[in-house]
């Protein structure tokens, strides 16, 4: 075989293998994002609500503590907002059962605040799936004592959604 033959497989076999590097470079879900759950050991339901943000795309670091409590407190979540599990992103805090499509908004629109809140744990939200009726509820924005409403639902759906069905 020439020696241009080979000169020319060689350097089209190191760009083939010079792209694939690049394009795994950014493999992965589309605007993958890293966000760190805080949750206890014990608990089932933050452990459903991380396999919710894992199946929306990301990527999950858990870190187990027995007092969430302080987490919390670091994170600037006000005690009338706690749930059973924290997260950060960002620089934002999550506490409770958001949605992932809540979070992505967050991350998007990138409203002042220190971060969302769905407290307590209502029926129905990602993480506290149900057969029985879901709850209402609301994802609160928070700013240190400040509050609004990020998001109105009915268990998974969209509070005016669910008020159309």
């Amino acid at each position: 075989m020439p020696k241009w033959i080979l000169g020319s497989l060689g350097a089209a076999l190191f760009a083939l293998v010079a792209g694939f590097a690049v394009i795994s470079g950014t493999a992965g879900p589309a605007n993958a994002q890293t966000i760190t759950v805080y949750k206890t050991p014990w608990c089932g339901c933050c452990t459903a609500w991380v396999k919710h943000l894992q199946r929306d795309g990301l990527d999950v670091r858990v870190i187990e503590r027995e007092d969430m409590a302080p987490v919390r407190a670091s994170l600037g979540v006000p005690d009338q907002l706690a749930s059973c599990h924290t997260a950060e992103i960002d620089g934002y805090a999550i506490e409770g059962h958001v949605p992932a499509a809540d979070i992505r908004r967050l991350l998007k629109e990138r409203p002042a605040g220190a971060g969302l809140s769905v407290p307590g744990m209502p029926m129905g939200s990602p993480g506290m799936e149900t057969p029985n009726s879901p709850d209402a509820y609301d994802v609160i924005l928070f700013n240190g004592e400040a509050q609004s409403v990020f998001a109105s639902y009915v268990g998974r759906f969209p509070a005016k959604q669910a008020a159309d069905k």
